[in-house]
């Protein structure tokens, strides 16, 4: 809460649309901790009459009771992080939880409930088979949430994967891409962005995407805030004991904000209106369409007088698109 108040000044007069608590296992909090936060943020924010309230689970970390409190609390969806159903590949990845255990939780949550859940689900383990990735979707989709995130699993720097990547032939994972979302696709899950299909598109995710603000509240948190007609990019020092004073403010340099709102915008499948772009950078349309030509010229892009769309052809190959505004 102090950091909150801290940073509080840049929203001031301003609605909370919503709140994502995640960077770990906030499951792993106690109930009167969580009472205490949310006590503390109803009486410090505006809350939206439809704010979207998400909050990161972990399988094994929270049981029926747990997710009770938490929808009282006002939570209002969970992102429970699966990542396979195959206790092997878990276990590669030093994930505590087996799959019956992520079965149960997302279980759990339903009965008492919570009808807006996501599902994080990997791909691209080595030794993985397209079948076993595919039985991974299958079992996703026979659980009924609202929304599921099927994305590659990506090698981070400094972590074991970085020293040992997993050994996966580029055909397979695009294969294990392409056929696990035709099976997301059939069973009513719309794909609105690179790695997010849905029945209900998560409205945290897509203020990302459009390039909307966001306070980056905790330890190693970052933040947007467009104030006085720039941009604000703040990171939160990643240690718990100083992360209230050692962090990092800057602002973007006019230059990049094009090529920044092109890099989150253009991994959504509908695109966006023309008049977004002006409003999120303070640039005109004319400032990018040597840019936009050039796309639409290489079949990469969607042109017409309101909306900026990828083709199907840019959105397969989406970090050739997003280059040309480099």
């Amino acid at each position: 809460m102090a950091d909150l108040k801290n940073q509080l000044h840049w929203v001031q007069g301003r609605e909370i649309q919503t709140i994502f608590i995640g960077g770990g296992t906030p499951s792993l909090c106690s109930i009167e901790a969580m009472e205490v936060l949310f006590v503390g943020l109803r009486k410090t924010l505006d809350f939206a009459d439809d704010i979207e309230i998400t909050l990161e689970a972990n399988p094994g970390a929270s049981d029926r009771e747990k997710f009770s409190a938490l929808k009282k609390l006002g939570v209002n969806r969970l992102s429970i992080g699966v990542q396979s159903f195959n206790d092997g590949y878990l276990q590669n990845l030093g994930r505590i939880h087996s799959s019956q255990q992520a079965i149960e939780t997302l279980k759990q949550a339903q009965v008492v409930g919570f009808d807006n859940i996501n599902i994080d689900l990997m791909f691209g383990f080595e030794g993985q088979s397209i079948d076993e990735c595919l039985y991974d979707v299958k079992q996703a989709i026979a659980l009924s949430p609202a929304h599921i995130s099927f994305y590659q699993l990506t090698v981070e720097p400094n972590t074991f994967f970085a020293k040992h990547p997993p050994k996966l032939s580029q055909e397979n994972a695009w294969e294990m891409q392409e056929q696990g979302q035709l099976l997301l696709e059939q069973a009513g899950f719309i794909q609105y962005e690179v790695s997010a299909f849905s029945q209900r598109p998560a409205k945290h995710n897509l203020n990302y995407w459009q390039f909307g603000d966001y306070l980056g509240i905790g330890a190693g948190a970052h933040g947007k805030i467009t104030t006085e007609g720039k941009i604000l990019r703040t990171l939160q020092s990643k240690s718990p004991k100083d992360f209230t004073q050692n962090n990092q403010n800057k602002i973007t340099a006019v230059k990049q904000l094009s090529f920044e709102f092109m890099l989150n915008a253009l991994r959504l499948k509908a695109g966006f209106e023309s008049d977004l772009f002006t409003q999120r950078t303070g640039q005109s349309i004319p400032t990018i369409q040597q840019q936009l030509n050039k796309a639409q010229a290489l079949g990469l892009l969607e042109l017409n007088d309101k909306r900026i769309q990828p083709s199907e052809k840019g959105f397969n190959f989406l970090n050739d698109l997003q280059v040309i505004f480099l």
